[in-house]
């Protein structure tokens, strides 16, 4: 039977214990472990898991999920890397570190896998990319790809590609939720109430995405579909391109992949 340790119970760390025990999971495969003890007792109360301190919990895994913010890495990573036992899977959602930061603190011939995730995981719709570490294994990332999957889809990439990953999916939802806030605030500036208008962007937002997702055609091919022409969305869209709208969102992706790879390297 598969012991998971996570290392980390924030909000994505919760996401991925509720997704697994949804996914089947008995509670009394995982272990979570969190510096504040009230969040502890939160997650035995509300999922019926194990906690443990980070060393207890890392010495009876055999995978062992970091989910912890880049800053405090450093503090978790040697606790970690002194706990586990030959053979672990260590699996980090840590944001800008590499696989092969990680690995400088585990034991040397440790597998690990680096995974970017994003918030739709709470929902069970998120989008992970995964990257092997040096001595990963095929049979590790099938694994990863297994616990990931609990909470939406998962596509393996070259660690090379995970700066761009996070400028895409990763910072990816806060983009869309900024498109969802500009619709809305312009349906209530054309005289609608804000409720309505939410209602509105929110559904047209989702089904979009499902048609998209569903159909199977180019996004282009779907925008000409709405697209008559001298009509109503033609006058729209001539609107965003004169002003550059396309041309913005790559800039700012470049700008979150240069981040990226600046947090990576400090």
């Amino acid at each position: 039977m598969t012991r998971l340790a996570v290392i980390g119970a924030g909000v994505m760390g919760e996401t991925l214990i509720a997704g697994l025990l949804r996914a089947g999971w008995e509670p009394g495969q995982i272990t979570a472990s969190d510096r504040h003890a009230p969040r502890l007792a939160e997650m035995e109360n509300r999922h019926h898991i194990h906690t443990a301190d980070t060393a207890q919990a890392c010495a009876d895994a055999d995978t062992v999920v970091i989910v912890v913010k880049p800053q405090d890495s450093g503090e978790v990573l040697p606790v970690v890397g002194a706990a586990i036992r030959p053979g672990t899977l260590v699996v980090s959602l840590c944001a800008g570190l590499s696989t092969g930061q990680i690995e400088a603190a585990m034991p040397e011939g440790t597998a690990v896998v680096r995974v970017m995730p994003n918030t739709p995981a709470q929902v069970d719709e998120g989008m992970a990319a995964i990257s092997a570490g040096s001595s990963a294994t095929a049979e590790n990332l099938q694994h990863v790809t297994d616990l990931m999957s609990a909470v939406g889809k998962v596509v393996t990439v070259p660690e090379k590609y995970q700066d761009a990953v996070t400028a895409i999916s990763g910072s990816g939802p806060a983009y869309l939720f900024f498109v969802v806030e500009a619709m809305i605030d312009a349906g209530v500036m054309l005289g609608l109430p804000r409720d309505i208008s939410t209602t509105l962007v929110v559904q047209t937002m989702y089904g979009s995405a499902k048609l998209l997702a569903d159909s199977g055609e180019h996004p282009t091919v779907l925008r000409e579909r709405v697209t008559s022409p001298g009509g109503t969305t033609a006058a729209a869209l001539r609107e965003l391109e004169d002003h550059r709208v396309k041309a913005a969102f790559m800039t700012a992706m470049e700008a979150a992949r240069d981040r990226s790879r600046a947090l990576a390297s400090s």
